[in-house]
């Protein structure tokens, strides 16, 4: 199976297929709101804005598997991301990045970048790239910044 096989359900569980977005240059990023990390929102957006009307897209994934750190609602985590952070991006139904209850799509990107990080999500904010035609490019670790990865970001676009 490849990328735009995979279904997954949206903030209001309706399912999302990855074939939506062929042909766009896609960022899949695991989130949590009461994380240090938390305020790398801020540099999605920023992304975001900069780059979608370019074909860029960023796929948010909240999660609580790690310390407890996104127990709220989706309601309230969107809540949350929009006020605080302004976020416009999607955002995609609460999952789990590893385990057996693991999303198959978060599945697939650990097996596609296993590489030194290994097959299992360390912390949140790890962060996927994947290039127009489905292919998973880089994994990103939590402390690599929106900043730190645009120059990866344009070289796709």
């Amino acid at each position: 199976m490849g990328f735009y096989d995979y279904t997954v359900k949206d903030a209001k569980g309706i399912d999302i297929s990855m074939k939506n977005y062929q042909g766009k240059v896609l960022l899949v990023v695991n989130t949590a709101t009461g994380c240090g990390f938390t305020p790398q929102y801020k540099g999605l957006q920023a992304l975001y804005d900069k780059y979608k009307d370019k074909g860029f897209e960023i796929l948010d994934f909240p999660f609580n598997q790690f310390a407890g750190q996104a127990p709220g609602s989706l309601e309230e985590i969107q809540s949350f991301c929009s006020l605080k952070y302004g976020t416009t991006f999607p955002q995609f139904a609460k999952i789990k990045v590893n385990g057996k209850e693991a999303e198959p799509l978060y599945s697939f990107l650990k097996k596609e970048q296993a590489g030194i990080m290994g097959t299992t999500i360390k912390w949140n904010f790890t962060k996927f790239l994947i290039d127009r035609s489905g292919k998973v490019i880089k994994r990103f670790a939590p402390n690599d910044t929106p900043e730190s990865i645009e120059k990866d970001i344009k070289a796709l676009l």
